[in-house]
């Protein structure tokens, strides 16, 4: 189950295109509204330029009403046709294991090379 929350990126299909904009079903019964002004920064002469009735697609949720399962969506400054990359969980602990292991895979590849001259 994706995560349900404002500002999380959701996977849905396209059941309905208006001139004002995007209708895409989501999972537990939610539904979603892409305005057109929610679609690019450009103007959009036509919403059908945009996306396909039955199209998967990926969109960004501005606000979600949980009583009514409805999402006002967004899918500016997503590439929103294409497969999204896994989400990277950041840690706490950062850089720290690259900076703690950079010593010894140095001091590993330099014994390696010189292991190689010899």
């Amino acid at each position: 189950m994706e995560d349900m929350s404002v500002g999380s990126v959701v996977n849905g299909v396209v059941t309905g295109i208006q001139s004002y904009g995007i209708f895409v079903k989501l999972e537990n019964g939610y539904t979603g509204l892409i305005h057109i002004s929610e679609i690019t920064d450009k103007f959009v002469s036509d919403v059908n330029k945009f996306a396909n009735i039955d199209e998967k697609i990926y969109a960004e949720i501005k606000s979600i009403d949980d009583k009514s399962k409805k999402c006002i969506l967004t899918v500016k400054g997503l590439n929103y046709r294409k497969e999204l990359p896994r989400k990277i969980n950041e840690t706490v602990r950062g850089f720290t294991p690259l900076k703690e292991h950079l010593p010894i895979w140095i001091e590993q590849k330099l014994l390696e090379i010189n292991k190689n001259e010899q």
